[in-house]
């Protein structure tokens, strides 16, 4: 039997280590390809739903509104219409942590009740001159203990305080579980809601588009801003993941079809982060 030559067995183990080598490295050219298209396909399908959710934001202008700011000046504050008000006899505030100054003006303002929900703060605000009723609960699209945390629908807590078949106004702010809460409302309870100012937190998903379209088949949008806490380019072509609408109820407010979408922004609309530049304006 012929002994292989060392060199022999030294060339073939030089040909087995160049195949093993090059097919790792196709395997992983492979791969990263694969991934490539994945996410470059999966950012296409992203920026499809913000274009779309952009498009169905954009305020349109009412004959009948004029806007006024509630709450604070910056953080905490909210445009409302203080002319379609009228016969609001309870309201909603929806998102608390350590202060409701949007709440408080409203009691004050249209001697009401305010219903604030938050199952995550200690914090209790008091407003003098106005009545708060607050409840150790959050919004959500189903009656649930999540964490610890108890939840429960719109419709279940304004049926729980004697409300359904009155004229609310209410604020959301809830840091992105308005989407399921709201898509989980029947329009029968959202034609209870005279105005609704909102912070809405999200853009990549096809169900807030889907909400939108569904809030707007009782409401009108009318006014939008970005929160500049939460401005980004990435979330291209809106200005950032965070965003405070007004929605006017149909039934209340009259449609100006000779002004086209978007509406011009107010003036009353003010940085949540006083320190910072709005979203879309060029540092100095």
């Amino acid at each position: 039997m012929k002994r292989i030559r060392p060199f022999v067995v030294a060339r073939l183990f030089v040909v087995a280590f160049l195949i093993v080598a090059i097919t790792a490295a196709a395997a992983s050219w492979i791969t990263a390809a694969v991934t490539a298209r994945q996410v470059s396909s999966r950012e296409r399908q992203e920026r499809a739903i913000r274009d779309a959710l952009f498009q169905e934001i954009q305020p349109v202008a009412l004959k009948n509104c004029t806007l006024k700011r509630y709450g604070s000046r910056n953080d905490g504050g909210y445009l409302m219409c203080e002319n379609l008000t009228a016969n609001v006899q309870s309201a909603y505030s929806y998102g608390i942590d350590l202060e409701d100054n949007w709440g408080c003006q409203v009691a004050r303002e249209f001697a009401v009740p305010v219903h604030q929900y938050d199952c995550f703060t200690e914090h209790r605000p008091v407003c003098e001159g106005g009545e708060f009723r607050f409840h150790d609960e959050c919004v959500g699209p189903r009656q649930e203990t999540l964490e610890g945390q108890p939840f429960d629908t719109l419709v279940n807590q304004i049926h729980k305080n004697g409300d359904s078949e009155k004229t609310i106004l209410l604020k959301i702010d809830v840091e992105g579980a308005e989407w399921d809460s709201l898509m989980a409302t029947p329009d029968t309870v959202l034609d209870h809601i005279v105005q609704m100012p909102m912070e809405l937190h999200g853009t990549n998903e096809q169900r807030f588009v889907d909400t939108i379209r569904k809030l707007k088949n009782t409401f009108y949008v009318v006014n939008l801003h970005y929160n500049n806490f939460a401005c980004t380019s990435q979330a291209a072509p809106l200005g950032g993941y965070a965003y405070q609408v007004l929605l006017v109820n149909k039934r209340v407010g009259v449609l100006d079809s000779s002004v086209t979408p978007p509406a011009p922004t107010s003036p009353l609309d003010m940085p949540d982060n006083p320190r910072l530049p709005e979203c879309g304006t060029p540092l100095s």
